[in-house]
């Protein structure tokens, strides 16, 4: 692989993906509409950078591992990827809309949703999840397989009685899809989350895969 490989590059929108000269991106790896890739940037075999109607940028010297997926939004409002300066993003790992700070590390299979900002050199453990609009300070620790939800920042195991409730008060659906679950029962709610979903990505019918690069 040499640093002029540029991975699948989409146009999607109108917008297309752009891949510094120094950046090196998996002949696997699918790039999707405004995706910024910088400079010594590594997006590897499998993964996924999918901008919607917003944005994915990838911070100089930052990794992106096997089968990640980051996927930015426009539906509630703007929300991109951004990913700092030597982050790193393991292994199937999930970024949606979402800000990582420089020098992060997201472990294999975590998961951070719409709206969470992860502080510089903070750590997300194996298989942990930040939800909705967390605020993860500085060099703060997630460990494996727990949830960080609210400001200031809460860790509850999953087998934690009071963790259904603290992910309600997150009002998920409004986050993420800007849909009110007011007064809805869950099979409503879903209905009308998958609408949105599924006319979010309608818009990809009109992509276009492009010539890789040289």
């Amino acid at each position: 692989m040499t640093t002029a490989a540029q991975g699948i590059r989409i146009r999607h929108r109108g917008r297309e993906p752009q891949v510094h000269p120094s950046a090196c991106v998996a002949p696997t790896a699918t790039l999707v509409g405004d995706v910024r890739v910088g400079p010594r940037a590594r997006v590897m075999y499998g993964a996924v950078l999918d901008a919607e109607g917003s944005r994915v940028e990838i911070g100089e010297a930052a990794s992106i591992c096997e089968n990640a997926v980051l996927r930015a939004s426009a539906v509630a409002g703007d929300q991109p990827v951004v990913v700092g300066d030597h982050a790193f993003v393991g292994p199937h790992a999930t970024l949606l809309g979402c800000r990582v700070g420089r020098c992060v590390y997201v472990a294999t299979a975590a998961t951070v949703l719409q709206e969470a900002r992860l502080g510089d050199g903070s750590v997300v453990a194996v298989g942990a999840l930040v939800h909705a609009r967390t605020v993860l300070p500085d060099e703060f620790f997630v460990p494996p397989h727990t949830v960080a939800l609210h400001t200031p920042v809460r860790l509850l195991a999953a087998g934690d009685p009071g963790l259904a409730e603290a992910v309600a008060r997150v009002g998920f659906a409004q986050v993420a899809f800007g849909v009110d679950a007011e007064g809805t029962d869950r099979i409503s709610r879903y209905e009308r989350v998958a609408e949105v979903r599924a006319a979010e990505f309608a818009a990809h019918a009109d992509d276009e895969v492009l010539e890789p690069g040289p």
